[in-house]
């Protein structure tokens, strides 16, 4: 894999591969925010999104590849709040399945923490599924610490999950 890919604007056939990314891993049961698999228009619209909100120096876009196959993407977003624009919200991180294991995880959420730090991020946080071990696991050796955590609070059908909160401050980093 070679490093994650910034992006600003949206190749030809990205948003077609993010949606089969994504909407695989949501079939599947990943924790991503969907409880079915997202359409196309609506993964293309997030990503249109994204990608404005890089273009405005309010966020960064990375993917990954293996052979010419996007494997991995992930991002973070500005808070809006103007009392919280210093800070950023890692807000999805998502891996083919079988690229899982081969650090595409990894260098997609260092290459973002490196953005943050480079955008002046003071604390950037995100939020995690309580059953999602390996991304917990993770983020903890990349520097990510707990601050809170919501019992019970994530909804998947009749299933009931913790939502854990994390932060890694750049100040100190």
């Amino acid at each position: 894999m070679s490093t994650p890919r910034a992006l600003d604007s949206l190749p030809d056939g990205l948003a077609a591969d993010a949606h089969r990314l994504l909407a695989t891993l949501v079939r599947d049961g990943a924790a991503l925010g969907w409880v079915e698999p997202p359409s196309r228009a609506e993964v293309a619209a997030l990503l249109a999104d994204v990608a404005a909100a890089v273009r405005a120096g309010d966020a960064a876009l990375r993917v990954a590849f293996l052979d010419d196959r996007l494997v991995g993407l992930g991002y973070w977003t500005r808070y809006s709040r103007p009392t919280h624009r210093p800070h950023a919200d890692l807000e999805k991180v998502a891996v083919d399945p079988a690229a899982q294991g081969r650090g595409v995880g990894r260098a997609l959420v260092s290459a973002l923490v490196e953005d943050a730090r480079a955008a002046g991020i003071e604390v950037l946080t995100l939020d995690a599924r309580g059953d999602n071990a390996n991304a917990l696991h993770l983020y903890r050796t990349l520097g990510f610490t707990e601050y809170g955590r919501l019992p019970d609070f994530v909804a998947v059908g009749d299933r009931r999950y913790d939502k854990v909160f994390c932060m890694l401050d750049l100040r100190r980093s």
